[in-house]
């Protein structure tokens, strides 16, 4: 069941592009930054990093690209979701390196929330499964500010290990961007996180060059802060509202690059 009180003053109301529709969450003024969820979707957790963000004066968009707004976690709902987007031709062509309709889906929401807030652009959000498509996005102009907490597709299995999940059109744009635009992206992860390996920063580090913006959190065994080394969500971990946490520092600077890209 959903938690009504962390959908409380949100807007809802469906978008869709490109053939496909999602119900989207807005609250907020300000710049506007769109905020794509983590597995198994907008679980309270991912709203109260969104909520976060609306206070720190931010016009939020949530697009409910999998799962139900609202709804607490669990192994069955996860299980769901992650079998859910595995068959959806959505989030397909990982492997393929070919552009995906989820992408594309919000490159438009994107354009739709910068018509709506102005501005000089957008920043987007994207963690764990659609940490890629933060950067994907950023194909679009009006996102300045792509932001990529613990990005884990494609799996970091063999060559995955240092793919960026963009198709080969997307980093030629990308890229582009960088050269002639100054691109900037921030990454965030755990150190000892499996699913976002060294190789994996080290590329988009390559790919983004000067721009590249990295927060990474020790999570190595007797780090002194005792981060267990499975940590895995940042943005979204339950110390990320304690003062003086790696994660809480985390979204602080986030906050600080997302002001810093779309405010000057």
């Amino acid at each position: 069941m959903s938690e009504p009180d962390v959908l409380t003053g949100w807007q809802r109301a469906p978008f869709e592009a490109h053939g496909v529709r999602h119900e989207v969450l807005r609250r907020g003024t300000g710049p506007g930054v769109v905020l794509v969820p983590e597995l198994p979707g907008a679980t309270p957790a991912v709203m109260a990093l969104a909520n976060r963000l609306v206070d720190a004066g931010f016009r939020v968009a949530v697009p409910s690209v999998i799962g139900e707004p609202g709804r607490a976690p669990s192994g069955g709902y996860l299980a769901g979701s992650i079998a859910r987007m595995c068959v959806s031709r959505e989030f397909a062509a990982f492997a393929r390196r070919a552009d995906r309709p989820v992408a594309r889906f919000l490159r438009s929401l994107a354009r739709d929330l910068h018509a709506e807030c102005g501005g000089p652009g957008v920043g987007v959000i994207g963690m764990c499964f659609s940490g890629g498509f933060a950067l994907a996005a950023a194909a679009e102009p009006a996102v300045l500010a792509p932001v990529l907490s613990q990005p884990a597709m494609p799996p970091p299995i063999g060559a995955g290990k240092v793919a960026t999940g963009l198709s080969a059109h997307e980093e030629a744009v990308i890229a582009r961007r960088v050269e002639v635009d100054g691109l900037c992206a921030m990454g965030l992860r755990f150190t000892r996180d499996r699913a976002v390996p060294d190789e994996r920063f080290e590329t988009l580090a390559a790919l983004i060059g000067p721009g590249w913006r990295a927060f990474e959190i020790d999570s190595s065994p007797g780090n002194p802060d005792g981060i267990p080394a499975r940590s895995h969500s940042v943005l979204t971990d339950p110390s990320a509202e304690v003062p003086g946490h790696p994660t809480q520092r985390a979204n602080d600077a986030v906050v600080a690059f997302l002001r810093e890209q779309l405010t000057g």
